[in-house]
């Protein structure tokens, strides 16, 4: 363990101040996929199956039956659901009224849910960005050295100098793939939320007891 340790710093002074900082970048990264994926657990996102009964309930116009049922339901869709059907039934309430307060709502859990996404965007964008700079310093201090060598210069000094500015833009990318992949996949699960909550909405709005089942 000691001699790994040993082996990262002496990679991380080989490569500069730059992959430093993307090394930073890096332990970010990973607390950012660690806590967004806590936080979509927190919040419910794939919680929702046990709303279907509940739903059923209220097209079938047992309104009791529906509250029941959902007071052991988890996640965005029971909550959305719980409203939707308490709104739609508040006689105070015009419909366009009950459906604003519910895309209130929904609007509310979707910017819970897309918390910290951009910092994730932001991290793909520019840690290849950092790499590449560090590669250009690095040959540039590389080229430095071998100009003042003149005559004598040793090729395989050269070539250790330009592989040591290369391990900037290998480590930018190996930070930004994994974080555009993140932030892919969970763009990809909002999304799906998005629909799960319109889907939920629109079959309270547009059936139960009102209707008469």
């Amino acid at each position: 363990m000691e001699q790994l340790t040993q082996q990262m710093a002496e990679t991380l002074s080989r490569g500069g101040p730059v992959l430093w900082i993307i090394a930073g970048l890096s332990v970010v990264t990973l607390a950012l996929i660690l806590w967004k994926i806590w936080r979509l657990l927190w919040i419910g996102v794939w919680g929702g199956t046990d709303t279907d009964p509940a739903i059923l309930a209220w097209i079938a116009g047992d309104w009791v039956g529906a509250q029941n049922l959902l007071r052991g339901a988890r996640g965005i869709r029971g909550r959305i659901a719980r409203v939707a059907m308490t709104v739609r039934r508040d006689p105070s309430l015009t419909e366009a009224h009950a459906r604003e307060e519910i895309t209130r709502l929904a609007m509310g859990e979707l910017r819970d849910a897309q918390s910290g996404l951009r910092a994730l965007d932001l991290i793909a964008t520019i840690a290849p960005l950092l790499g590449l700079f560090g590669t250009v310093l690095g040959m540039i201090e590389a080229f430095q050295a071998l100009q003042g060598a003149g005559s004598q210069a040793d090729p395989g000094v050269l070539a250790g100098g330009i592989w040591e500015a290369l391990l900037t833009t290998a480590a930018g990318m190996g930070v930004a793939i994994p974080a555009a992949m993140a932030s892919a996949w969970f763009d990809a699960v909002v999304e799906r939320t998005r629909a799960e909550m319109e889907d939920t909405a629109t079959r309270i709005f547009t059936r139960g007891p009102e209707q008469g089942g």
